[in-house]
């Protein structure tokens, strides 16, 4: 027997046909990829379609695919659920600004808007992905005069991505304070930030500084069993 995904699938085949990149089916859920120049046309068709009648957009969101994959936790002597993890890093989770960064996925654009749909109608459900093509200035189409509840997601997917949206009317931040250097989504900021705020008692006033904790991984790390620290505790002992 079919699955609802499936039939949803097939028939955004027979919908929209040249216009999808790719149309994949996984965990019951059905997502397509849309180049940025087809994104709004296609996005019509798909409220607009009677048998379709996506009338709801219900989350739109930026994601950054540079360090796509990867993990703080895996290294080549141990899984991710096992001993010794994270004694290197891997992505730019513990950088510094200005540290030299890691390098980055480059199997795929770096940047893309995430749009998920619901048809109340049809009871199904949707996951639209559109990559921006310039990882310096990426840029996809505004889906807001489609969906108007699209402004604030567009927004924060600016503010802490970076990505614009053509054709918004008032993009600019949304979360991050005025003045806000970086966007703090993306993959190469720091996960402590750049500066941090305190009160001066002599200005009498609020107050920004360089971030003075120290870089780390918000999750718990043990680490067993690693011949590099065994290394230096044994030329430590030599050396006594």
């Amino acid at each position: 027997m079919t699955s609802k995904a499936q039939q949803l699938s097939e028939k955004l085949d027979q919908i929209l046909g040249s216009q999808l990149q790719s149309n994949t089916v996984a965990y019951g859920e059905v997502t397509i990829e849309v180049a940025p120049e087809y994104l709004h046309e296609v996005c019509l068709v798909l409220r607009d379609d009677k048998s379709l009648a996506f009338e709801q957009l219900i989350d739109l969101c930026g994601v950054d695919y540079s360090a796509y994959g990867e993990t703080e936790w895996v290294t080549e002597e141990a899984t991710s659920s096992g001993y010794s993890r994270g004694v290197e890093e891997v992505n730019s989770g513990r950088l510094r600004f200005g540290d030299e960064e890691v390098a980055k996925n480059t199997d795929r654009p770096r940047f893309a808007s995430v749009i998920h749909l619901l048809s109340v109608s049809q009871n199904v459900r949707l996951r639209v992905r559109c990559f921006a093509t310039d990882e310096n200035m990426p840029m996809v189409p505004s889906v807001l005069d489609i969906w108007t509840v699209a402004d604030w997601f567009e927004r924060e997917a600016f503010d802490l991505y970076g990505i614009h949206f053509e054709g918004h009317p008032d993009l600019r931040r949304i979360l991050t304070d005025y003045g806000f250097v970086g966007h703090p989504f993306r993959k190469d900021f720091p996960l402590v930030g750049n500066v941090e705020m305190r009160y001066d008692p002599e200005l009498q006033r609020v107050i920004y500084q360089p971030v003075t904790i120290e870089p780390r991984v918000l999750v718990p790390r043990v680490i067993r069993g690693d011949n590099r620290y065994f290394e230096s505790e044994t030329s430590d002992e030599g050396a006594n």
